[in-house]
């Protein structure tokens, strides 16, 4: 953890800047229905590119962080949609351990790859995602029925692969996935919210391991560029986002009542459009 070399004023620019970093997450989180990494990543890392955090840093910092802010917002989740019912629990047991074994092998990864990884990881991920959002349709399917055990346990390798090297909980793919087998989104969400606990905790705890010692090869990186960190997991960005980013949730979420279903797809679809660009360029 670096702390030497911090001045107050230093301190305070920290924390105002990820207050409003997590508040800004928060209404985009609430206007678009989402609460992982899909949004809090290019937050991260604009407000990390501002403070000077260096390039080969930035990215795992970012990512890692992420992983650590979903962990609180996946547990509160699953148990919500446990006591509905809606979890399907047979799913769970067969990704369990595959899920577990993606996100070990993303941290893995993260240990060693170039920042370009991780940006062309969320590129891909992040901009399939917009292309179903601006131009999908209900009847775009796989099958009818989910696959079998072994069929579903590669999914959940790459799940958790691609989940641990974007930052998010898993949420978002899984759902993908369940509904293009023909799960009702409901249920597919309430699922989703349980591989968000398979993907964080661990993914977490790797990018601690990923990032241990790594700052010490930038003996010219001033405090604040390398915020609080252990590992790959900067602690004061977590502590201030999770209680900002749950209290503006609610502005963004009273928006997004006032837009149409589809009028939040085109919206979201714009926004990772973005993102998706925001990284090409950075490449």
């Amino acid at each position: 953890m670096i702390l030497s070399g911090m001045s107050l004023s230093d301190l305070f620019l920290l924390v105002t800047a990820l207050a409003g970093a997590g508040a800004l997450t928060g209404v985009l989180a609430g206007l678009f229905g989402v609460g992982g990494g899909t949004v809090i990543v290019p937050v991260l890392y604009e407000l990390f590119r501002i403070l000077d955090v260096p390039e080969d840093l930035r990215m795992p910092l970012c990512v890692g962080t992420s992983l650590a802010i979903i962990v609180p917002t996946s547990l509160r989740s699953f148990f919500a949609h446990r006591v509905k019912g809606a979890v399907d629990l047979s799913v769970l047991k067969i990704w369990a351990l595959p899920i577990v074994i993606g996100v070990v092998g993303g941290s893995v990864i993260a240990r060693y790859a170039p920042p370009e990884v991780f940006k062309l990881v969320f590129i891909l991920v992040a901009g399939f995602s917009a292309i179903r959002l601006l131009f999908g349709r209900d009847s775009w399917r796989l099958g009818t029925e989910l696959p079998g055990r072994i069929a579903l346990r590669i999914y959940g390798v790459v799940i958790g692969v691609l989940a641990s090297l974007m930052g998010i909980g898993g949420g978002q793919l899984s759902t993908l996935l369940l509904t293009f087998y023909g799960r009702p989104i409901h249920q597919a969400v309430a699922t989703s919210s349980g591989v968000g606990l398979l993907v964080s905790i661990p993914g977490a705890l790797g990018y601690i391991y990923a990032g241990w010692g790594r700052a010490a090869e930038h003996p010219d990186v001033a405090a604040i560029q390398f915020p609080l960190a252990i590992g790959f997991v900067s602690l004061i960005g977590a502590v201030l986002f999770i209680p900002t980013s749950v209290l503006c949730a609610s502005f963004g979420a009273n928006l997004a009542h006032k837009l149409s279903r589809r009028k939040l797809e085109l919206a979201f679809g714009i926004f990772l459009s973005l993102i998706c660009l925001r990284f090409l360029l950075s490449l």
